[in-house]
Protein backbone atom coordinates (compact mmCIF):
# COMPACT_ATOMS: atom_id res chain seq x y z
CA UNK A 1 0.00 0.00 0.00
CA UNK A 2 0.46 3.79 -0.35
CA UNK A 3 3.03 5.20 2.52
CA UNK A 4 2.41 8.44 4.19
CA UNK A 5 3.80 11.83 2.66
CA UNK A 6 4.09 15.24 3.84
CA UNK A 7 0.69 16.79 3.13
CA UNK A 8 2.24 20.46 3.90
CA UNK A 9 5.13 19.72 0.73
CA UNK A 10 3.92 20.17 -2.98
CA UNK A 11 0.30 21.73 -2.38
CA UNK A 12 -1.68 21.42 -5.53
CA UNK A 13 -1.90 25.05 -7.38
CA UNK A 14 -5.40 26.56 -6.74
CA UNK A 15 -6.17 25.02 -3.48
CA UNK A 16 -5.42 26.21 0.57
CA UNK A 17 -2.07 25.42 2.32
CA UNK A 18 -4.09 22.96 4.02
CA UNK A 19 -6.88 20.58 2.57
CA UNK A 20 -10.48 20.89 4.16
CA UNK A 21 -11.40 17.46 4.89
CA UNK A 22 -14.62 16.70 6.25
CA UNK A 23 -15.13 13.41 7.96
CA UNK A 24 -18.79 11.81 8.52
CA UNK A 25 -20.10 9.70 11.13
CA UNK A 26 -22.95 8.51 12.10
CA UNK A 27 -22.70 9.53 15.61
CA UNK A 28 -19.78 10.28 18.31
CA UNK A 29 -17.70 7.07 18.52
CA UNK A 30 -15.31 6.48 21.91
CA UNK A 31 -12.51 4.61 19.42
CA UNK A 32 -12.31 7.21 17.07
CA UNK A 33 -12.27 10.35 19.30
CA UNK A 34 -8.37 9.82 19.53
CA UNK A 35 -7.83 9.79 15.84
CA UNK A 36 -9.74 13.29 15.30
CA UNK A 37 -7.95 14.59 18.44
CA UNK A 38 -4.48 13.85 16.78
CA UNK A 39 -5.58 15.11 13.44
CA UNK A 40 -6.31 17.88 14.70
CA UNK A 41 -3.06 18.35 16.65
CA UNK A 42 -0.81 17.32 13.68
CA UNK A 43 -2.09 21.02 11.99
CA UNK A 44 -1.59 19.00 8.56
CA UNK A 45 -5.19 19.32 6.98
CA UNK A 46 -7.95 21.95 7.75
CA UNK A 47 -10.36 19.11 9.59
CA UNK A 48 -13.31 18.74 10.93
CA UNK A 49 -15.97 15.91 11.91
CA UNK A 50 -19.33 15.94 10.91
CA UNK A 51 -21.94 13.87 13.21
CA UNK A 52 -25.27 13.29 11.45
CA UNK A 53 -26.73 12.40 15.19
CA UNK A 54 -25.95 12.17 18.80
CA UNK A 55 -27.78 9.81 20.45
CA UNK A 56 -28.95 9.92 24.17
CA UNK A 57 -28.81 7.74 27.13
CA UNK A 58 -31.52 5.18 25.75
CA UNK A 59 -30.04 4.83 21.90
CA UNK A 60 -26.99 4.68 22.75
CA UNK A 61 -28.05 1.62 25.33
CA UNK A 62 -29.62 -0.21 22.42
CA UNK A 63 -28.34 -4.04 22.83
CA UNK A 64 -26.19 -3.22 25.60
CA UNK A 65 -29.61 -3.33 27.87
CA UNK A 66 -29.06 -0.65 29.77
CA UNK A 67 -29.26 3.08 29.06
CA UNK A 68 -25.84 4.74 29.11
CA UNK A 69 -23.29 7.56 28.39
CA UNK A 70 -19.67 7.22 27.69
CA UNK A 71 -17.31 8.42 30.39
CA UNK A 72 -14.78 9.83 28.43
CA UNK A 73 -15.31 12.90 26.50
CA UNK A 74 -16.11 12.13 22.95
CA UNK A 75 -16.26 15.90 21.51
CA UNK A 76 -13.26 17.82 22.79
CA UNK A 77 -10.19 18.46 21.39
CA UNK A 78 -11.05 18.51 17.52
CA UNK A 79 -13.54 20.59 15.81
CA UNK A 80 -16.80 18.99 15.02
CA UNK A 81 -20.36 19.88 13.81
CA UNK A 82 -23.84 18.43 13.86
CA UNK A 83 -25.12 17.74 9.73
CA UNK A 84 -28.39 19.91 8.81
CA UNK A 85 -31.36 18.60 7.69
CA UNK A 86 -31.75 15.35 9.51
CA UNK A 87 -34.74 13.37 9.80
CA UNK A 88 -36.26 10.23 10.68
CA UNK A 89 -36.94 8.36 14.02
CA UNK A 90 -33.03 8.52 15.28
CA UNK A 91 -31.18 5.61 17.29
CA UNK A 92 -28.29 3.62 15.91
CA UNK A 93 -30.36 0.59 14.83
CA UNK A 94 -31.14 0.16 11.38
CA UNK A 95 -30.24 1.60 7.83
CA UNK A 96 -32.98 3.99 7.67
CA UNK A 97 -32.97 5.05 10.81
CA UNK A 98 -32.22 8.86 10.03
CA UNK A 99 -31.59 10.53 6.23
CA UNK A 100 -30.51 14.28 5.08
CA UNK A 101 -33.19 15.91 3.52
CA UNK A 102 -30.74 18.17 1.06
CA UNK A 103 -27.19 16.18 1.01
CA UNK A 104 -26.09 18.28 -1.53
CA UNK A 105 -26.54 21.44 -0.40
CA UNK A 106 -24.97 20.22 2.43
CA UNK A 107 -21.53 19.70 0.88
CA UNK A 108 -21.81 22.68 -1.18
CA UNK A 109 -22.63 24.98 2.37
CA UNK A 110 -19.34 22.87 3.80
CA UNK A 111 -17.44 23.04 0.54
CA UNK A 112 -14.47 20.04 1.84
CA UNK A 113 -11.70 19.46 -0.80
CA UNK A 114 -12.32 15.43 0.26
CA UNK A 115 -15.01 13.84 2.27
CA UNK A 116 -14.10 11.25 4.37
CA UNK A 117 -16.60 8.55 4.86
CA UNK A 118 -17.09 5.49 7.73
CA UNK A 119 -18.87 3.01 5.26
CA UNK A 120 -21.76 2.67 3.68
CA UNK A 121 -23.80 1.26 6.68
CA UNK A 122 -26.64 4.11 7.53
CA UNK A 123 -28.52 5.99 4.55
CA UNK A 124 -26.67 9.18 5.24
CA UNK A 125 -23.66 8.08 4.51
CA UNK A 126 -25.07 6.52 1.08
CA UNK A 127 -26.60 9.88 0.22
CA UNK A 128 -23.50 11.59 0.53
CA UNK A 129 -21.17 9.51 -1.40
CA UNK A 130 -23.79 10.00 -4.03
CA UNK A 131 -23.89 13.77 -3.49
CA UNK A 132 -19.82 13.70 -3.55
CA UNK A 133 -19.99 12.36 -6.33
CA UNK A 134 -22.74 14.79 -8.02
CA UNK A 135 -20.32 17.39 -6.85
CA UNK A 136 -17.18 15.61 -7.82
CA UNK A 137 -15.68 15.87 -4.60
CA UNK A 138 -13.56 12.98 -4.01
CA UNK A 139 -14.12 10.85 -1.26
CA UNK A 140 -12.26 8.50 0.98
CA UNK A 141 -14.19 5.57 2.66
CA UNK A 142 -13.40 4.15 5.41
CA UNK A 143 -15.26 0.68 6.31
CA UNK A 144 -14.96 -1.86 8.08
CA UNK A 145 -16.39 -4.59 5.86
CA UNK A 146 -13.50 -7.74 5.27
CA UNK A 147 -12.62 -10.70 3.10
CA UNK A 148 -13.41 -13.34 5.96
CA UNK A 149 -16.96 -13.56 4.48
CA UNK A 150 -18.61 -15.16 0.99
CA UNK A 151 -21.48 -12.82 0.22
CA UNK A 152 -23.85 -12.70 -2.38
CA UNK A 153 -23.92 -11.46 -6.00
CA UNK A 154 -26.37 -9.22 -4.81
CA UNK A 155 -24.09 -7.92 -1.73
CA UNK A 156 -21.45 -8.00 -4.34
CA UNK A 157 -23.01 -5.58 -6.88
CA UNK A 158 -24.11 -3.31 -4.63
CA UNK A 159 -20.59 -3.03 -3.27
CA UNK A 160 -19.24 -2.69 -6.57
CA UNK A 161 -21.33 0.16 -6.80
CA UNK A 162 -20.12 1.84 -3.34
CA UNK A 163 -16.50 1.25 -4.46
CA UNK A 164 -16.44 2.52 -7.45
CA UNK A 165 -17.59 6.14 -6.19
CA UNK A 166 -14.64 5.86 -4.15
CA UNK A 167 -11.22 7.53 -4.88
CA UNK A 168 -8.96 6.19 -2.08
CA UNK A 169 -9.50 3.92 0.95
CA UNK A 170 -8.06 3.78 4.53
CA UNK A 171 -7.47 -0.34 5.29
CA UNK A 172 -7.92 -0.51 8.74
CA UNK A 173 -6.15 -4.45 8.42
CA UNK A 174 -5.48 -7.15 6.45
CA UNK A 175 -8.88 -8.43 6.10
CA UNK A 176 -10.58 -5.49 5.17
CA UNK A 177 -7.54 -4.81 2.29
CA UNK A 178 -8.33 -8.34 1.04
CA UNK A 179 -12.38 -7.03 0.30
CA UNK A 180 -10.81 -3.97 -1.59
CA UNK A 181 -8.55 -5.60 -3.43
CA UNK A 182 -11.20 -8.52 -4.29
CA UNK A 183 -13.05 -5.74 -6.22
CA UNK A 184 -10.22 -5.47 -8.23
CA UNK A 185 -9.25 -2.20 -6.27
CA UNK A 186 -5.74 -1.18 -7.38
CA UNK A 187 -3.22 -1.18 -4.72
CA UNK A 188 -2.26 2.80 -5.73
CA UNK A 189 -5.70 3.95 -3.93
CA UNK A 190 -5.41 1.98 -0.70
CA UNK A 191 -3.41 3.61 1.97
CA UNK A 192 -2.70 1.65 5.71
CA UNK A 193 -4.44 3.15 8.64
CA UNK A 194 -4.61 0.43 11.16
CA UNK A 195 -7.52 0.16 13.51
CA UNK A 196 -6.44 1.36 16.75
CA UNK A 197 -7.35 2.38 20.69
CA UNK A 198 -5.93 4.43 22.58
CA UNK A 199 -3.34 2.14 23.90
CA UNK A 200 -1.66 4.81 25.93
CA UNK A 201 -4.70 5.66 27.97
CA UNK A 202 -5.39 1.39 28.19
CA UNK A 203 -1.35 0.61 29.28
CA UNK A 204 -1.47 3.41 31.66
CA UNK A 205 -4.76 2.33 33.68
CA UNK A 206 -3.67 -1.27 33.76
CA UNK A 207 -0.25 -0.95 35.11
CA UNK A 208 -1.96 1.71 37.93
CA UNK A 209 -4.08 -1.73 38.50
CA UNK A 210 -1.91 -4.14 38.32
CA UNK A 211 -0.70 -3.54 42.44
CA UNK A 212 -4.55 -4.19 43.19
CA UNK A 213 -4.77 -7.10 40.66
CA UNK A 214 -5.69 -9.91 43.75
CA UNK A 215 -8.17 -7.37 45.04
CA UNK A 216 -9.84 -6.70 41.79
CA UNK A 217 -9.83 -10.53 41.60
CA UNK A 218 -11.47 -10.87 45.06
CA UNK A 219 -14.59 -8.12 43.77
CA UNK A 220 -15.20 -10.79 41.04
CA UNK A 221 -15.01 -14.10 43.39
CA UNK A 222 -12.09 -15.44 41.17
CA UNK A 223 -9.73 -17.94 42.78
CA UNK A 224 -6.24 -16.36 43.35
CA UNK A 225 -4.91 -19.60 41.63
CA UNK A 226 -7.53 -19.84 38.52
CA UNK A 227 -6.78 -18.49 34.88
CA UNK A 228 -9.52 -16.33 34.20
CA UNK A 229 -10.73 -15.69 30.25
CA UNK A 230 -12.82 -12.46 29.94
CA UNK A 231 -15.74 -11.74 27.58
CA UNK A 232 -16.40 -8.35 27.29
CA UNK A 233 -19.13 -6.96 24.78
CA UNK A 234 -23.04 -6.94 24.28
CA UNK A 235 -24.82 -10.51 25.19
CA UNK A 236 -26.15 -10.82 21.42
CA UNK A 237 -26.28 -13.71 18.87
CA UNK A 238 -22.89 -12.93 16.62
CA UNK A 239 -20.86 -12.99 19.75
CA UNK A 240 -21.51 -16.53 20.46
CA UNK A 241 -21.51 -15.95 24.71
CA UNK A 242 -23.16 -19.17 24.67
CA UNK A 243 -20.11 -21.15 22.82
CA UNK A 244 -18.04 -19.73 25.68
CA UNK A 245 -19.90 -21.25 28.37
CA UNK A 246 -20.65 -24.68 27.03
CA UNK A 247 -16.66 -24.61 26.03
CA UNK A 248 -15.98 -23.91 29.66
CA UNK A 249 -18.14 -26.71 30.61
CA UNK A 250 -16.29 -29.36 28.59
CA UNK A 251 -12.75 -27.52 29.95
CA UNK A 252 -13.61 -28.16 33.41
CA UNK A 253 -14.15 -32.13 32.43
CA UNK A 254 -10.99 -32.09 30.97
CA UNK A 255 -8.34 -30.53 33.96
CA UNK A 256 -8.38 -30.06 37.19
CA UNK A 257 -6.65 -26.74 36.79
CA UNK A 258 -8.54 -23.83 37.92
CA UNK A 259 -10.24 -21.65 35.55
CA UNK A 260 -12.80 -19.36 35.54
CA UNK A 261 -14.65 -17.04 33.00
CA UNK A 262 -15.64 -13.31 33.52
CA UNK A 263 -18.47 -12.04 31.93
CA UNK A 264 -18.76 -7.99 31.03
CA UNK A 265 -21.27 -6.89 29.49
CA UNK A 266 -25.19 -7.43 29.14
CA UNK A 267 -27.52 -7.85 26.59
CA UNK A 268 -30.27 -10.39 24.68
CA UNK A 269 -28.75 -13.04 25.99
CA UNK A 270 -27.78 -12.77 29.51
CA UNK A 271 -30.77 -14.38 31.00
CA UNK A 272 -30.31 -17.53 28.60
CA UNK A 273 -26.59 -17.40 29.97
CA UNK A 274 -27.38 -16.79 33.33
CA UNK A 275 -29.45 -20.06 33.78
CA UNK A 276 -26.72 -21.98 31.52
CA UNK A 277 -24.20 -21.32 34.43
CA UNK A 278 -26.68 -21.98 37.12
CA UNK A 279 -27.58 -24.88 36.31
CA UNK A 280 -24.30 -26.01 35.51
CA UNK A 281 -22.51 -24.91 38.64
CA UNK A 282 -19.75 -23.62 36.37
CA UNK A 283 -17.00 -20.98 37.82
CA UNK A 284 -18.41 -17.63 35.92
CA UNK A 285 -19.01 -14.00 37.30
CA UNK A 286 -21.06 -11.63 35.55
CA UNK A 287 -20.04 -7.95 36.08
CA UNK A 288 -22.68 -6.05 33.98
CA UNK A 289 -21.89 -3.26 31.88
CA UNK A 290 -18.47 -1.49 32.27
CA UNK A 291 -18.27 1.61 31.10
CA UNK A 292 -14.57 2.63 29.09
CA UNK A 293 -12.64 3.96 32.66
CA UNK A 294 -14.17 1.04 33.98
CA UNK A 295 -12.57 -1.71 31.43
CA UNK A 296 -8.94 -1.85 32.42
CA UNK A 297 -9.62 -3.02 35.76
CA UNK A 298 -11.62 -6.32 33.70
CA UNK A 299 -8.50 -7.06 31.90
CA UNK A 300 -6.36 -6.43 34.67
CA UNK A 301 -8.30 -9.07 36.46
CA UNK A 302 -8.44 -11.18 33.67
CA UNK A 303 -5.19 -13.66 32.17
CA UNK A 304 -6.80 -13.59 28.45
CA UNK A 305 -9.48 -12.59 26.65
CA UNK A 306 -11.57 -14.66 24.38
CA UNK A 307 -14.11 -13.75 21.69
CA UNK A 308 -15.94 -16.30 20.04
CA UNK A 309 -17.93 -14.02 17.31
CA UNK A 310 -19.00 -14.86 13.99
CA UNK A 311 -18.59 -12.90 10.59
CA UNK A 312 -20.53 -10.06 12.24
CA UNK A 313 -17.03 -9.21 14.05
CA UNK A 314 -15.64 -7.12 11.50
CA UNK A 315 -13.19 -6.57 13.40
CA UNK A 316 -13.40 -6.37 17.61
CA UNK A 317 -11.51 -3.78 19.03
CA UNK A 318 -11.91 -5.49 22.79
CA UNK A 319 -8.52 -7.22 21.42
CA UNK A 320 -6.69 -4.31 20.75
CA UNK A 321 -7.92 -3.24 24.30
CA UNK A 322 -7.19 -6.50 26.08
CA UNK A 323 -3.44 -6.56 24.05
CA UNK A 324 -2.75 -2.34 25.36
CA UNK A 325 -3.41 -4.18 28.90
CA UNK A 326 -0.95 -6.53 28.07
CA UNK A 327 -3.43 -9.25 27.79
CA UNK A 328 -3.43 -12.36 25.14
CA UNK A 329 -6.64 -12.67 22.90
CA UNK A 330 -8.05 -16.35 21.88
CA UNK A 331 -10.64 -15.49 18.93
CA UNK A 332 -12.96 -17.52 16.40
CA UNK A 333 -11.17 -17.81 12.84
CA UNK A 334 -14.19 -15.67 11.73
CA UNK A 335 -13.59 -12.27 13.96
CA UNK A 336 -12.18 -9.62 11.53
CA UNK A 337 -8.94 -8.63 13.84
CA UNK A 338 -7.44 -11.80 13.42
CA UNK A 339 -5.48 -11.91 10.50
CA UNK A 340 -3.25 -8.82 11.92
CA UNK A 341 -3.11 -9.52 15.87
CA UNK A 342 -3.16 -12.32 16.63
CA UNK A 343 0.11 -14.43 15.75
CA UNK A 344 -0.13 -18.30 17.36
CA UNK A 345 1.75 -18.95 20.38
CA UNK A 346 2.56 -15.20 20.28
CA UNK A 347 0.07 -13.20 21.08
CA UNK A 348 -2.87 -15.57 21.62
CA UNK A 349 -4.90 -18.21 19.55
CA UNK A 350 -7.86 -18.71 17.08
CA UNK A 351 -10.24 -21.68 16.59
CA UNK A 352 -12.46 -22.78 14.09
CA UNK A 353 -15.97 -20.61 14.79
CA UNK A 354 -18.49 -22.44 16.33
CA UNK A 355 -15.94 -25.52 17.33
CA UNK A 356 -17.07 -25.77 21.25
CA UNK A 357 -14.83 -28.60 21.22
CA UNK A 358 -11.95 -26.99 19.60
CA UNK A 359 -12.68 -23.57 22.06
CA UNK A 360 -12.81 -26.28 25.11
CA UNK A 361 -9.31 -27.75 24.39
CA UNK A 362 -7.75 -24.19 24.00
CA UNK A 363 -9.29 -23.51 27.05
CA UNK A 364 -7.63 -26.12 28.91
CA UNK A 365 -4.26 -26.12 27.40
CA UNK A 366 -4.18 -22.12 28.53
CA UNK A 367 -5.13 -23.44 31.93
CA UNK A 368 -2.64 -25.67 32.36
CA UNK A 369 0.22 -23.66 31.55
CA UNK A 370 -0.55 -20.28 32.63
CA UNK A 371 3.10 -19.03 32.70
CA UNK A 372 3.26 -18.57 28.97
CA UNK A 373 0.03 -16.07 29.11
CA UNK A 374 2.78 -13.77 30.76
CA UNK A 375 5.08 -13.67 27.71
CA UNK A 376 2.08 -13.72 25.41
CA UNK A 377 0.56 -10.62 27.11
CA UNK A 378 3.97 -8.72 26.31
CA UNK A 379 4.45 -9.72 23.00
CA UNK A 380 0.82 -8.74 22.67
CA UNK A 381 1.29 -5.26 24.01
CA UNK A 382 3.87 -4.85 21.37
CA UNK A 383 2.66 -5.91 18.84
CA UNK A 384 -0.54 -3.15 19.24
CA UNK A 385 1.59 -0.26 20.41
CA UNK A 386 4.48 -0.65 17.30
CA UNK A 387 1.78 -1.66 14.89
CA UNK A 388 -1.79 -0.57 15.46
CA UNK A 389 -2.03 2.98 16.71
CA UNK A 390 -3.17 6.44 16.32
CA UNK A 391 -0.43 7.67 14.98
CA UNK A 392 -0.33 5.14 12.10
CA UNK A 393 -3.99 5.88 11.25
CA UNK A 394 -2.93 9.37 11.08
CA UNK A 395 -0.11 8.72 9.02
CA UNK A 396 -2.47 6.55 6.67
CA UNK A 397 -5.02 9.08 6.19
CA UNK A 398 -2.92 12.18 5.50
CA UNK A 399 -0.90 10.19 2.75
CA UNK A 400 -4.65 9.50 1.29
CA UNK A 401 -5.64 12.99 1.60
CA UNK A 402 -2.66 14.36 -0.37
CA UNK A 403 -3.05 11.22 -3.05
CA UNK A 404 -6.24 12.10 -4.21
CA UNK A 405 -6.00 15.93 -4.20
CA UNK A 406 -2.62 15.66 -6.10
CA UNK A 407 -4.51 13.15 -8.77
CA UNK A 408 -7.36 15.74 -8.97
CA UNK A 409 -4.81 18.41 -9.78
CA UNK A 410 -3.22 16.08 -12.50
CA UNK A 411 -6.14 15.79 -14.00
CA UNK A 412 -7.43 19.03 -13.81
CA UNK A 413 -3.96 20.02 -15.56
Amino acid sequence: MTQSVDLRADTPTGLATKPRVLWVATHPIQYQVPLFQAVERAGALDFEVVYIQRPDARQQGAGFGVAFEWDIPLLEGYRWRMADGVAGRGGLEGFAATWLRQPVQLLRRLQPDVLVLTGWHALPLVQLLLAARCLGIPVVMRGEANALRRRAWRARAAHRMVLAMCRAFLCIGKGNEAFYRGYGVQPSRLFSAPYFVDNARFHAAAEQLELGRDELRSRWGIRRDAVCFLYAGKLEPKKRILDLLAALERACARTTAPMHVLVVGTGALMDEARDFVETRKLPVHFAGFLNQTEMPAAYVAADALVLPSDHGETWGLVVNEAMACGRPALVSDRVGCGPDLIIPGQTGDTFPFGDVDALAQRLADWAQDPGRLGAMGTRARQRVTEGYSVERAVEGLHAAVQAVITRGARGRA
